[in-house]
């Protein structure tokens, strides 16, 4: 939601996350079109506590890129998904926080 606008997106990708990445940046451009300057560039995803087997804490790092600056963002949770949501939400207000007043 973004100033009391609610938009709702869908969208499709090679794999969850890149779908995930897809439906926001799609929800969120028709706000903020300047979003189709940045892009993933990378994305690793590390299990924290091997012992604890599918119940496992998983850190996601994502680097993102507006072509001339690289960041990194991370989520941690036992759900990739839910990491994967922290660190791509992170990465994209970071973007938006250095690009205000930019259309």
């Amino acid at each position: 939601m973004v100033d009391g606008v609610e938009e709702i997106t869908a969208a499709e990708g090679h794999g969850p996350v890149n779908a995930l990445d897809t439906a926001l940046r799609k929800a969120l451009g028709v706000f903020y079109p300047h979003l189709k300057k940045m892009r993933l560039a990378d994305y690793k995803v590390r299990v924290l506590d091997t012992d604890t087997a599918t119940a496992a804490k998983v850190r996601v790092h994502i680097e993102s890129t507006d072509g001339k600056n690289v960041w990194g963002t991370v989520g941690v949770s036992t759900n990739i998904i839910e990491a994967s949501w922290v660190a791509l939400t992170d990465s994209i207000e970071y973007f938006l926080h250095n690009n205000k007043g930019e259309e």
